[in-house]
């Protein structure tokens, strides 16, 4: 099979992806609209359920999470989601194996792969806790992403510039991809979180507390924050190899380290000055809109070193 007909598979894959992803979307957004219907679930019930424990009226400790209760759409969109995973992430894979090399070079397969770490995330995290109520903000996300990548960023597969032929490429690029998979599901949960505080009526008393999920969002972003922080790392040391210097104020540079130090802030003050509630969830939503910018705009618009957006 050509390298041309390779890509062309990748491309079927991808657009399947999408559209399951929006079946998906569907059935979580249904399932969400019956259980805003619902009548609401008293504390102590949910505590229960979610703890083991004997029911009673007090705060829940913020380390456990009540159920999410999701239903029968929960449970086809969770389903829906795997199976669009599966296609998403051979969409990547055949891409990487028609360019002969690693798929996330440009914008195009940098979306195309980080979108798949971060939905991989979500799925995986299934493993740990149930966060189905993000569903329809990991499976929105991901149409809507991968469109936008599809439509404005495709380019045909071409060979690595120079500067990109290092084994940094997979290190360096795949825990950046993997950073921005936590911190997305930080931000989706600090999203809930705003929202609850806000109104806690319908679907969202299903919800954990305002305060599990931003404890929730704290700990996987800690987690998002150790790969950026080891992302940094590495970009200065395939730096000094591939031009010489650890550090030249380039464009991408700058903006990974602005992204750096905003996290860096949002741990910090949420852990020494009592920065919780909102202040918490929005510094992390900022940290995140920060990356779409780097990814987008500085990739786009700004001149530098890095600009291997393809287009």
């Amino acid at each position: 099979m050509t390298p041309a007909e390779l890509d062309s598979f990748s491309l079927l894959l991808v657009y399947s992806a999408m559209a399951v992803y929006t079946l998906a979307f569907v059935a979580y957004a249904v399932d969400v609209a019956r259980r805003s219907a619902a009548k609401p679930v008293p504390a102590e019930v949910r505590e229960l359920v979610g703890s083991g424990a004997p029911a009673r009226a007090a705060e829940p400790d913020a380390s456990v999470l009540a159920p999410a209760a999701g239903g029968r759409g929960a449970r086809i969109g969770f389903t829906l989601t795997v199976l669009a995973w599966a296609l998403h992430v051979g969409g990547a894979v055949l891409r990487g194996l028609s360019a002969g090399r690693v798929p996330w070079s440009n914008m195009y397969e940098f979306a195309l792969t980080g979108i798949a770490v971060i939905v991989g995330v979500f799925v995986l995290s299934r493993l740990w806790k149930d966060l189905n109520f993000l569903g329809v903000f990991f499976t929105g996300l991901a149409t809507v992403f991968l469109g936008v990548a599809t439509v404005n960023y495709y380019v045909a597969p071409t060979p690595l510039p120079p500067a990109l032929q290092s084994y940094w490429l997979v290190i360096h690029v795949f825990v950046a991809t993997l950073a921005t998979g936590f911190l997305g599901l930080g931000t989706g949960l600090s999203v809930l979180q705003l929202i609850k505080e806000k109104r806690d009526n319908g679907f969202l008393r299903s919800l954990p507390s305002p305060v599990q999920l931003e404890d929730l969002a704290y700990r996987v972003g800690v987690i998002g924050f150790i790969f950026w922080t080891f992302t940094l790392i590495a970009g200065a040391i395939w730096a000094e190899h591939a031009w010489g210097r650890y550090w030249g104020w380039d464009t991408k540079e700058v903006w990974t380290f602005v992204i750096w130090v905003v996290y860096a802030g949002y741990i910090h003050a949420r852990a020494t000055r009592g920065w919780r509630g909102s202040r918490s969830a929005w510094l992390q939503i900022i940290g995140f809109a920060a990356i779409i910018f780097n990814f987008t705009i500085v990739n786009q618009f700004f001149a530098g070193l890095h600009a291997y957006s393809g287009l």
